[in-house]
Parts: C-alpha cells; structure tokens; sequence
C-alpha cells in the first residue's frame, strides 16, 4: 500500500503499521556464556530523549545505577532521512565513542547489508566495535540483571513472584498502548485508525480501574511494566492526543492514571530523564507526513510536579 505515512514500508495491506522487528538481540552475560562479558565501561548506549522505547531503557539505567558502567550519548531529536544524527545541541551531542556522524554508521559496521530502520536504543561494543542489541526489552532485562545482580537498595524490576501476571500485563500494554498509539497515528485507513484507538482507550480505562486500589500497577513498588506505560503516558497529552489523533480522553481526565503519572515522574532522577523538549520537537519536525508544516505546537501547559495521593494508597 502506497501512503503518505512515515514508514510506508511497514503497512500492511489493510493500512494497518507493522512494526519492524529488531534486527540485533545477541546477549550480555555475567557468567561468560556470551562473546559479550559484562565488564565495566565495555559498552555504550546510544538513545534519543525523544523515543519512548529509548527512554524505557535510560530509566533502568538510572534505576540501577549504571552511570558509571555504561555510558550513555543522545541523538538530535530531529530526524531527517539519513535518520538519528549525533550533533552538539541543546540535550545531544556529538558521538565520543566512534566519532559516527549518524546512527545508521553503527547499523552499517554491524551488517553491511542492514535495510531496515536506524533505531533507538542501540547497546554498542566498544571492544568488538559492534551492534551487540537493539532491542529495548532485552536491554531493560540485561540492565536489571546481568549488569546490575539483584542487591539491597536496587529494584528488581522483574520478580520472580509475579514473572507470569508481569509478562501477560506487559504484552498488553505493549500492544494497546506503547505500540498501539503508533498503530494509530501511522495508520492508512480508517479501519486501522479506528480499530487501533478503540483498543488503547479500552486498555487505558482498564489500566484506570487497576490503579484505583494500588500505587502502582503490582502493588507498592513499581516494575518495568510501570515504566513501561510511563513512557507512553508522559508523551501523551504532549503528541499523541493530538499528532496521533489519539483524541478519545486525555491523560489528565483520568484521575488515576494522571496521579500515577505524577507519582513516578517524582520518583528521584525520572523527571532528569524526560526532555519536553526533545519529544515535541522530534514528532511535529520529523514525521512530515502527518505535519508537512513543521509546526511544534506551543502546549499543551502540563505541570507533572503537581502534589498527588497515591503515597496513600494502601495496595491490595
């Protein structure tokens, strides 16, 4: 199907976006099973403040404590068609590691006949100078485990109590919410459009009932599935109510899903990891065929350091 989408490519005939499969997924191991030991400052992350699945895995990186182990370089926000660039600005910078002018340089030394999107993140090898993963699932796994051994003071944000009710609850947010706004801007058909928005307003309403009667989505301790939908959750009223025409309800008229919102964006150094900034910027200027104006929108005005209650939630 021929359509005037970002990603063409990844339509299926029905108009509906298919997103593309990660490409790399080879495993950091602590125990040497894998070519790729986790030593200390072998690796580096390559991220963009503006992408959700990005974001995801710089939180589990501040959650445990890897500033020091792994480093991190942030892409310019505004993508063009050579894709995410590395460039001195505001919030970015240019590559300290390789010295490549644009991701796709380290997409490219990994496979030379790579074809498909230059995505965020990226986890390179400093030693092999390889693309070891670029799957944000399988980092945010690594980063919890591998890298960071579970130990007091850290969060385990995969416990083996809840390891089945966690996966079935992400794989749903996964494609109703994170994935399903996405499925829903980028759509090419009314059908696809429609049907996308109707699934993620069913599982927000369901995510709302959820958090009516706990701080967080198991309990009192947030997980990576929390993360998970904060991501999508502190875009959305920003970009995806309005870019997306994800215009059923905004965040902020659901009482708790808004409170929760707040809740872990005040948590110690999240509020460090969003940049408003970087994600309008990087929607409204590089998806020009849903903006061919290049407009960035001036709100709307949110104010996420607002007082909450959910610290009084007593969790079931």
């Amino acid at each position: 199907m021929q359509a005037n989408t970002p990603f063409p490519a990844e339509l299926n005939p029905a108009g509906e976006f298919e997103r593309q499969e990660d490409a790399f997924r080879d495993q950091v191991s602590a125990d040497g099973s894998t070519p790729y030991p986790a030593e200390p400052g072998r690796y580096h992350l390559y991220i963009s403040f503006a992408c959700p699945w990005a974001h995801r895995t710089l939180i589990v990186h501040h959650l445990k404590n890897l500033q020091e182990d792994v480093g991190v370089t942030v892409v310019d926000p505004v993508r063009d068609e050579n894709g995410w660039a590395f460039r001195n600005g505001p919030g970015h910078t240019r590559d300290p590691v390789e010295n490549f002018s644009y991701l796709r340089e380290a997409y490219l030394a990994t496979d030379p006949h790579f074809r498909g999107r230059w995505t965020v993140p990226v986890l390179w090898d400093k030693v092999s100078r390889r693309i070891v993963n670029n799957s944000e699932d399988d980092l945010c796994r690594m980063f919890n485990s591998v890298f960071a051994p579970k130990v007091d003071g850290l969060p385990d944000l995969f416990p083996d109590a809840i390891a089945t009710e966690q996966a079935e609850l992400s794989a749903r947010i996964y494609e109703d919410v994170n994935n399903g706004v996405y499925r829903a801007g980028f759509a090419a058909s009314q059908k696809a459009y429609e049907h996308a928005v109707r699934a993620l307003f069913v599982t927000l309403d369901a995510l709302e009932a959820r958090l009516a009667d706990r701080r967080y989505l198991f309990g009192a301790q947030p997980v990576e599935t929390d993360w998970r939908l904060f991501c999508t959750l502190v875009r959305f009223d920003m970009v995806y109510h309005g870019h997306f025409k994800c215009n059923l309800r905004r965040i902020v008229d659901y009482p708790h899903l808004q409170g929760y919102l707040q809740d872990l964006y005040q948590l110690p150094g999240i509020a460090g990891t969003v940049n408003f900034d970087h994600i309008k910027r990087h929607y409204y200027m590089t998806h020009t065929a849903l903006n061919p104006t290049r407009i960035v929108p001036l709100g709307p005005v949110l104010d996420l350091m607002q007082p909450h209650t959910r610290a009084g939630i007593v969790s079931v």
